[in-house]
């Protein structure tokens, strides 16, 4: 047996939204390419998945990867939770969080990786916290846009 190492990262941001809207938003994973840099091409119905609902997702950073996703958890509007499972890292679980705050939503992003081949790097940690700021800033923006609209 070889041994393996848990990873875990959350992220958050405010968005000036209901939960809801929030929640519609980033559980369509069809929407993923618009906020996820790596995320270019997603197979699935256009609208937030329920639980035990697939889909396809193709990633694109150094190679192109294809992750088949599992939908385990769709409580709107206030968690969601899918994994996938990709070699280079084991499996991949996200969990999608949303608080009311203020007048608006605090909409937190967790990506578990409880059993990776080896350690990130910190220079991969660092990449992944620059991605997933990149990320929270275009749900803001995209979100905002659409309440507004």
């Amino acid at each position: 047996m070889t041994d393996t190492v848990a990873f875990e990262r959350s992220h958050h941001i405010l968005i000036e939204a209901p939960a809801s809207a929030v929640f519609d938003y980033v559980t369509n994973p069809r929407s993923w390419p618009e906020w996820i840099a790596v995320s270019h091409e997603v197979d699935s119905a256009d609208r937030p998945l329920a639980a035990g609902e697939t889909f396809r997702e193709k990633w694109f950073s150094r190679e192109e990867i294809e992750l088949h996703w599992l939908v385990l958890q769709a409580d709107r509007p206030t968690r969601w939770v899918a994994q996938t499972g990709a070699g280079f890292i084991g499996p991949i679980i996200v969990q999608y969080d949303f608080e009311a705050a203020g007048n608006g939503t605090k909409y937190t992003r967790t990506v578990r990786n409880p059993s990776r081949p080896k350690a990130p790097t910190e220079a991969m940690i660092a990449r992944i916290d620059a991605e997933a700021a990149s990320a929270l800033a275009n749900i803001k923006a995209n979100v905002e846009k659409r309440v507004r609209a």
